[in-house]
């Protein structure tokens, strides 16, 4: 989520709580008649009648129904605003400079970096994906181990990838995040005849 819709919630709940509270305060002061006291032309009794005939002309229908085309608009607005946005595009790279600029596609890269880790002696299978995480880019892989893997060389070749990683996306901000399970059962080995 954007700090912009962040900030905006945060703006409306607190507008929303004072405009509560406002007529919470309001409503007992009124019932326990403090307000008469304080305002002696405040009224005794509440009169819909205004409400009512407000509510019979020929352009409340009309009126009505946009408004409320309107918040539903800003309603689908407000939920799309807050789903989940994890997805990174296309990164410009360090070395950019006025006469171009050097972009690459993170999928590409951790779709790669997969493929390199899945080559490993003792790996079965390997995903990649990159995410946007509290402002780093993470380069997630999750990777399925054989139980009878040498961890060492697993180990060595996570280390290798995340710091292939790290060069080739070259950024400050860019994290690898690697997880290994290993599978219930060994693969059985294919015989030699």
């Amino acid at each position: 989520m954007r700090r912009s819709v962040l900030g905006l919630d945060r703006a409306l709940a607190i507008l929303l709580g004072l405009t509560l509270f406002v007529i919470g305060v309001g409503a007992a002061a009124w019932y326990n008649g403090w307000l008469r006291r304080l305002w002696p032309r405040f009224p005794e009794e509440v009169s819909t009648q205004k409400t009512s005939d407000l509510l019979n002309t020929d352009w409340w229908p009309w009126a009505g129904g946009a408004a409320g085309a309107l918040f539903v608009l800003l309603g689908l607005w407000w939920l799309i605003a807050h789903l989940p946005r994890r997805g990174v595009g296309t990164l410009v790279l360090p070395g950019s400079g006025r006469p171009g600029r050097l972009r690459i596609d993170p999928s590409g890269v951790a779709t790669t970096a997969a493929e390199v880790l899945a080559d490993t002696p003792g790996i079965r299978n390997v995903t990649g994906k990159v995410i946007r995480d509290r402002g780093e880019l993470v380069v997630t892989l999750t990777a399925t181990i054989d139980p009878r893997a040498d961890l060492t060389d697993v180990v060595a070749a996570t280390d290798a990838v995340a710091g292939d990683l790290n060069t080739v996306l070259g950024r400050d901000d860019a994290r690898a995040r690697i997880h290994l399970s290993v599978a219930r059962r060994a693969r059985a080995q294919p015989r030699v005849r």
